[in-house]
C-alpha cells in the first residue's frame, strides 16, 4: 500500500542550524496496517508524515501509495489519496464555518468546485449518520459554529472528516496529545473503531507507549531519521512499556514521561 525508499530530507542545509531530520529511510506498509510510531523528540516521525502529505518536498527517494508515485506531486494533489489529523485540534476544521458546512468541504476533496447547492438533504442525512456514531450529540448540533467546540469534540469531527472519504491512507500525527487523558481515551477508541470498521492503512505517531503497544498490528521506533525497530504479530501483542524500555535502552527518553 505505502512505500517509502531511499527518503532524504536536510533543512538548512549549508548553514550552522542544519539538520538532517530524514536519513534513508525505507518503509513498507501492506494493505490495512495500523502502525503506531515513536522515537525521541527529533527521530523523524513528523517530517516523515510532512513528506508524505507533500508538506515540504524530499531531497531525495521516492514515496510510492498504492502504485502512485507521489513523490513529486504537490500538497493538493495528495490530498485525494490522504486523510490527516493534526495534534492542535485548531488545525483540521474551520472554527466560524458550522459542522456541516466543515463535513461538506472534507467530502468534495479532491472534487472539482461548482456554482451548484451547498448541501443536499441526502448529503445532510449522511453527515448525521455519520456524527451519531461518535457518540457526542453533534449529530443534533450540525449548524453549531466549530469554533464553540470542545478541543476534543473538535478532534473527534477532525477524525470524522480525515476519514469521510475513506482515504487510502490515515496520517495521525499525536493526534491526541494535546487533549485531557478521558477525553483522549474517548478519541482513540473512536480512532481504533474507524480504522477496523473500513479497514484504513494508518500511521499514528505518539510519544504514549501503552498507546503504541495497545494500538495497532505493528509498531516502529524512529531514531535519527530511519526506522531502527520494527515489531508486529505475537511479538508486539506480548509487549509490555518496561520490555520497551529495557530492550531499546530508552530511560531517558521523553516518552518515558507517558509511560
Amino acid at each position: 500500500m505505502l512505500e517509502l525508499k531511499g527518503l532524504y530530507k536536510t533543512f538548512n542545509a549549508g548553514t550552522v542550524n542544519e539538520k538532517r531530520a530524514i536519513n534513508g529511510l525505507n518503509l513498507t506498509l501492506e494493505d490495512g496496517d495500523f502502525v503506531t510510531i515513536i522515537g525521541g523528540n527529533g527521530a523523524g516521525k513528523s517530517t516523515m508524515l510532512n513528506l508524505i502529505s507533500g508538506v515540504f518536498p524530499a531531497d531525495a527517494g521516492t514515496i510510492t501509495l498504492k502504485g502512485v508515485n507521489l513523490t513529486n506531486l504537490p500538497e493538493h494533489k495528495r490530498a485525494k489519496y490522504l486523510g490527516r489529523v493534526f495534534q492542535d485540534p485548531m488545525m483540521g476544521t474551520a472554527a466560524t464555518m458550522g459542522i456541516e458546512e466543515n463535513l461538506a468541504l472534507a467530502n468534495r476533496r479532491g472534487q472539482s468546485r461548482g456554482l451548484g447547492r451547498g448541501i443536499h438533504a441526502q448529503e445532510r442525512a449522511l453527515y448525521r449518520e455519520q456524527l451519531a456514531t461518535l457518540g457526542l450529540g453533534l449529530e443534533d448540533r450540525m449548524t453549531s459554529k466549530v469554533g464553540l467546540l470542545s478541543g476534543g469534540q473538535r478532534q473527534a469531527l477532525t477524525l470524522l472528516m480525515a476519514t469521510l472519504k475513506k482515504p487510502d491512507l490515515l496520517l495521525l500525527d499525536e493526534h491526541t496529545a494535546a487533549l485531557d487523558p478521558k477525553t483522549a481515551d474517548k478519541v482513540l477508541q473512536l480512532t481504533e473503531e474507524i480504522v477496523a470498521r473500513d479497514k484504513l492503512t494508518t500511521l499514528m505517531v505518539t510519544h504514549n507507549m501503552k498507546n503504541a503497544i495497545q494500538y495497532g498490528n505493528r509498531l516502529i521506533m524512529m531514531d535519527a531519521g530511519r526506522v531502527v525497530v520494527d515489531i508486529r504479530g505475537e511479538e508486539k501483542k506480548n509487549l509490555t512499556v518496561r520490555d520497551l524500555l529495557e530492550k531499546f535502552n530508552i530511560e531517558n527518553d521523553r516518552m518515558l514521561l507517558s509511560e
